[in-house]
């Protein structure tokens, strides 16, 4: 059965709203990476299939927002029915991205305040779906944890043939290694020049100490004088 999705008003004027270069420049050799990430991920699932992925940095400004929101898009632009979900119930930002309001999302869906055909949002991205955070509560990785987490997601697979989640930096806070052993895989975002090697290990050993299984790294900002590429992903 297909799943209802009801467009949100815009978000008010001056908002910020992130560029999403794979939506707005698909041919830029950023856009090449993002789907050089896409068939790496794919690759990595050969004998499994990989529909619930995670997305989440070492510490805040990593770029791990819009690394999760290009991928979404560059999934999307496959035919496949995508839903990206702001996980980030304490600094959500993906409303701002796809230009959304934020008066209604996962946290409402979660605490049975709304179901998942009223606070889902299609974007102006064809076939990818979002789901904003909603009002920040005061117990968010206790909502990750959940059993109505683990119904939530269910529930989304019957729907969409992948499903993104923008989650909190790992050092920072639990929700990331909460919501990380129940994905299928999970993708770490780290700066170039600003991430140091003993946080970026402390992040990976935390995730694998969840269960998690971690499909590789994104190094983003790398500078261009270094290499030709912007972004790189290397498998564990």
């Amino acid at each position: 059965m297909a799943l209802k999705r009801n467009k949100q008003k815009p978000a008010a004027p001056g908002a910020a709203k992130r560029k999403l270069i794979t939506n707005t420049d698909p041919k830029s050799p950023i856009s090449e990476q993002y789907r050089t990430i896409r068939t790496n991920i794919l690759f990595s699932s050969v004998d499994e299939t990989l529909r619930t992925m995670l997305v989440t940095s070492t510490s805040p400004g990593e770029g791990k927002s819009t690394t999760v929101a290009n991928l979404a898009v560059v999934f999307a632009n496959q035919g496949k029915k995508v839903l990206i979900i702001d996980a980030d119930m304490r600094k959500p930002t993906m409303h701002y991205t796809f230009g959304l309001q934020n008066t209604v999302g996962l946290t409402n869906v979660l605490t049975n305040q709304a179901t998942l055909q009223e606070a889902c949002v299609q974007t102006n991205v064809e076939n990818l779906s979002a789901l904003p955070s909603g009002p920040i509560p005061p117990n968010p990785a206790e909502l990750l944890g959940s059993f109505a987490m683990k119904e939530f997601l269910a529930k989304a697979q019957e729907n969409f043939d992948y499903i993104f989640f923008d989650t909190p930096p790992v050092l920072a806070v639990t929700d990331a290694q909460v919501l990380a052993n129940q994905c299928d895989g999970t993708v770490l975002v780290i700066n170039s020049g600003k991430t140091e090697v003993e946080g970026a290990q402390k992040a990976k050993d935390l995730l694998q100490s969840a269960k998690a299984k971690l499909l590789g790294v994104v190094l983003n900002n790398r500078n261009m004088k270094e290499s030709a590429y912007y972004y790189y992903y290397g498998s564990e």
